[in-house]
């Protein structure tokens, strides 16, 4: 990395002597985390869940259970990466709870899904409101990979799926997608996604 880049979001670098504070229960250590890290918690529950409300539950969930969880990270990974693990988790648990997840069929998955219907190909396309279009575990999926960067090895384990089932929902997904951007024609494919963060 050039020394002069900033790292951001879940990649952002945190002192070890911080993050010894924050293990032996320092409040003042804990701030320093929520200051690093809740914009970027915040962001990917957005993401996922579509509600600014939604997102600022799970930033609080999350730092609340850090206080504890902390003290079982290991250091095997960047503590982002691990943060950003229980972020997602909080996002899977609360979509779990409101029953939005559940179906393990990827066909019964999109049979709800919004059909585009007075959706005019000449309007503003807000990357959020098109995501908000998808059913939950659809969008979770596609963020989950296509922003954040999981494989679908790592998208198997945390569905208890195999990676067919994500690769399924993610084509699926990408298509739909396709199809709201351009609903009189296949052949227009979608711009790449943002890099990664």
């Amino acid at each position: 990395m050039n020394p002069t880049e900033t790292r951001t979001g879940f990649a952002q670098e945190v002192d070890a002597m911080t993050l010894a504070r924050a293990r032996r229960g320092d409040v003042s250590a804990h701030a320093a985390l929520y200051r690093l890290y809740a914009r970027p918690c915040y962001t990917l529950a957005m993401r996922v869940l579509g509600s600014s409300a939604s997102a600022e539950d799970i930033v609080q969930d999350v730092f609340l259970k850090l206080m504890d969880a902390i003290r079982q990270y290991r250091g095997d990974a960047p503590f982002g990466a691990w943060l950003k693990r229980m972020t997602v988790n909080a996002a899977i648990d609360q979509l779990r709870s409101q029953r939005h997840i559940d179906p393990d069929d990827p066909e019964r998955l999109f049979a709800n899904a919004s059909d585009g219907s007075g959706f005019a190909a000449s309007d503003t396309h807000d990357v959020m409101g098109l995501l908000q279009r998808l059913p939950p575990r659809a969008r979770l999926i596609l963020v989950l990979h296509e922003v954040e960067g999981y494989t679908h090895k790592e998208l198997a384990e945390l569905f208890g799926q195999t990676e067919s089932y994500s690769k399924s929902i993610l084509s699926r997904s990408l298509r739909r997608l396709q199809e709201w951007l351009t609903p009189n024609t296949n052949q227009v494919e979608l711009a790449p996604w943002p890099s990664r963060s």
